[in-house]
């Protein structure tokens, strides 16, 4: 297939890239010159990449929403960043004659707001309103703009994806490896996470897979809380989690962005289950084990 990927050179999209070069066409959308190769292809410029020729679209460009303060200026950042992007695709593609037949956009889990211990799926519909949910609901409204006959849109609603050299993990292994890492605030807020392996496997699934569209929670089946985490983390690590983060010390850090840390969802990934989709680590500690910490 022929695939334009935008985000490519980022956490998940630069793994997806490494998975897909053998097998598939692909041009990715990145603000950085780079050189071709005989598989990838780098465009600077959305008006260069001629989407007749594009089977396939997926959207994971964005400022990373956790690297620092949510001044205005940056939340203006990561807001812009996914919504102005993705609001050119769809233009763009609802431009051409013969679309893309897929568009696969990101989104997040960040989409249902802060939530209890109660289990949610993709119906949930009890939205906590935050600036988390204000980014993710445009963010889809503009991506399923593109939705038509000839496209199918599908938007991925992921959480904390695990690997061993990016993402969340990296920000929070040095302290743990010191024997300086334990829960963040009371530790019972919910954190839903996905190994990198399985986050690319479903993509790859949801390509292939027509019955798939709207919202796919992109995490593993198994949730736990922060607690949990920070145990079977420090456990992974051989090291002690006896040190925690208290609320007020955070908020003080990292003033509103600390809301993300200290309130979570319990999500399921119900419609990826329903179609067949198996996870290779569904459990926290098989996907620990699993990465080269």
């Amino acid at each position: 297939m022929r695939i334009l990927i935008t985000g490519g050179t980022g956490l998940i999209g630069s793994a997806l890239v490494k998975h897909w070069q053998a097998q598939h066409q692909l041009t990715i959308l990145s603000r950085t010159a780079r050189t071709d190769t005989e598989q990838v292809r780098y465009r600077q410029q959305l008006s260069d990449i001629d989407l007749n020729q594009i089977d396939a679209i997926v959207n994971l460009a964005g400022e990373p929403i956790a690297d620092k303060r949510w001044s205005a200026a940056q939340k203006a950042r990561i807001c812009d960043s996914r919504w102005q992007l993705t609001e050119q695709l769809v233009q763009a593609l609802n431009s051409v004659s013969h679309p893309p037949k897929i568009l696969i956009s990101g989104s997040a889990i960040g989409f249902y707001g802060r939530q209890g211990e109660q289990e949610i799926d993709e119906d949930y519909q009890a939205f906590f309103p935050e600036f988390s949910h204000d980014i993710c609901a445009r963010w889809e409204n503009l991506a399923m703009q593109a939705s038509s006959p000839q496209t199918r849109v599908c938007l991925l609603r992921t959480g904390v994806v695990l690997a061993a050299k990016g993402g969340a993990l990296k920000k929070m292994l040095p302290p743990f490896k010191l024997g300086l890492g334990g829960k963040i605030g009371s530790g019972e807020q919910y954190m839903s996470w996905i190994h990198l392996d399985d986050m690319v496997a479903l993509i790859d699934f949801i390509l292939h897979n027509d019955n798939l569209s709207g919202p796919v929670n992109a995490v593993a089946p198994k949730p736990v809380t922060n607690a949990v985490f920070s145990a079977e983390l420090a456990k992974r690590l051989h090291r002690p989690a006896l040190l925690p983060m208290p609320a007020p010390v955070l908020k003080l850090l990292f003033g509103e962005m600390s809301d993300i840390l200290l309130y979570g969802q319990r999500v399921v990934p119900k419609r990826l289950l329903e179609a067949g989709f198996q996870f290779r680590y569904p459990q926290l500690s098989q996907a620990l084990n699993a990465l080269a910490l």
